[in-house]
């Protein structure tokens, strides 16, 4: 009965299987299969659970925290990205200028500028819904889901849609320029934030119990989807390149982020399970979205690939430690 009464390895045991069979359908169907249900879940099974788990959520002002938690999250991961990558860079330039031309290669930097936006991007945002909030829900229950939810929505989604966007049209080899409008477009045309909305005005509608259930069943349903896209889209990824800088990335975007502000949040007054909640989103691998901003914009995709992949089997050694810090009042 130890798989009942641990929170903790119950998660483990639902995440490891789930995204482990996600893996093997990954490997034995078409690539086009993981797009086609990610897309299902961003389209309908996503807005599904938060309708389900916002009207059970416990809501309150102090969860506007939350937001101001996660861009807090993300300036902090692109300062210190910054802050690296204008050190290392400074170090290989100095290194060129006192190499003998006649007796040394040409150099080239492994920070091009291409490298430096994938760098940012993954320092930045996390994969807060597809994997923060079920990680949320599996240890935390339902109760403090709004938190989760805010964190994702206003933080990461908003995050990547305008900073994302602007660091990769910056950043990126074909320098696509980008009008304003297209960002703040993606936002509110994002159906997750008008299920929120419904969510929330429906809260004070009853329903039978039958169709509570079967909509909590939905919900859950969706959350063991999520999982297994994840398996899915894992098994594309085969590249360790840029070793060093995905070590450096993961370092600051999975425990030095989190170990500062979730620190801070303490003296501000905030503890128990909403800074747990939010500690936990501050701890999750890169997002899949930066790979998308690397394709899309030709920034150095093999980084932000290798980030992911490694930052998903960090999180199961990094999730014990956050428990352990963060999970007392």
């Amino acid at each position: 009965m130890l798989y009942l009464e641990n929170p903790l390895l119950k998660l483990y045991l639902n995440l490891i299987g789930w995204v482990a069979f996600g893996f093997f359908l990954g490997h034995l169907l078409p690539r086009s299969y993981s797009t086609y249900l990610a897309k299902f879940l961003f389209f309908f099974g996503t807005p599904l659970s938060i309708v389900a788990f916002i009207r059970s959520a416990n809501l309150s002002a102090a969860i506007l925290i939350a937001p101001l938690t996660a861009w807090a999250a993300i300036l902090a991961g692109g300062g210190l990205a910054w802050i690296l990558i204008t050190f290392v860079v400074g170090e290989e330039r100095f290194k060129t200028l006192n190499r003998s031309p006649q007796n040394s290669p040409e150099y080239t930097s492994a920070w091009s500028l291409p490298t430096q936006g994938s760098f940012l991007l993954a320092t930045m945002v996390g994969n807060t819904g597809f994997l923060g909030i079920p990680v949320t829900l599996s240890l935390l229950g339902s109760e403090h889901f709004a938190w989760a939810l805010f964190y994702d929505l206003l933080g990461t989604a908003m995050g990547i849609n305008i900073l994302g966007v602007a660091i990769a049209s910056h950043c990126g080899k074909s320098r696509q320029r980008q009008s304003w409008l297209i960002p703040l477009r993606a936002i509110f045309q994002n159906p997750a934030l008008w299920a929120f909305g419904l969510g929330f005005v429906s809260r004070s509608l009853p329903l039978s119990p039958q169709i509570a259930e079967l909509l909590t069943t939905g919900a859950w349903t969706v959350i063991t989807l999520s999982l297994i896209t994840i398996g899915m889209q894992l098994s594309k990824l085969n590249s360790l390149h840029n070793l060093k800088q995905v070590l450096a990335c993961l370092v600051i975007k999975m425990l030095l982020v989190p170990l500062v502000i979730g620190t801070g949040l303490t003296f501000l007054g905030i503890a128990g399970v909403p800074r747990l909640v939010l500690v936990l989103q501050m701890a999750m691998p890169p997002a899949f979205g930066t790979t998308l901003l690397a394709e899309a914009f030709n920034l150095d995709r093999e980084l932000a690939v290798t980030a992911i992949g490694l930052g998903c089997v960090s999180l199961l050694f990094t999730i014990p430690i956050w428990m352990r810090l963060f999970n007392f009042s």
